[in-house]
């Protein structure tokens, strides 16, 4: 059950990491309206998996995820 907790709280962690880098980045583009949506979407799920990834990863080699 810890493990579910831990594994929620990385999924909502890294989501909002992706969030708000996919924002910043078409902030920085300066793009807008779908387009902009679109690529803010794709920027954030890469973002968030490779967050994701990396953060299990450090948690599993420390012992506090399973």
């Amino acid at each position: 059950m810890k493990s579910i907790a831990a594994s929620v709280l990385v999924i909502i962690l890294c989501g909002g990491i992706g969030g708000v880098a996919a924002w910043g980045f078409v902030a920085w583009t300066g793009l807008i309206g779908p387009v902009g949506a679109l690529v803010a979407a794709a920027v954030g799920m890469v973002i968030a998996v490779a967050a994701f990834a990396v953060t299990t990863t450090l948690l599993r080699g420390v012992g506090w995820m399973r």
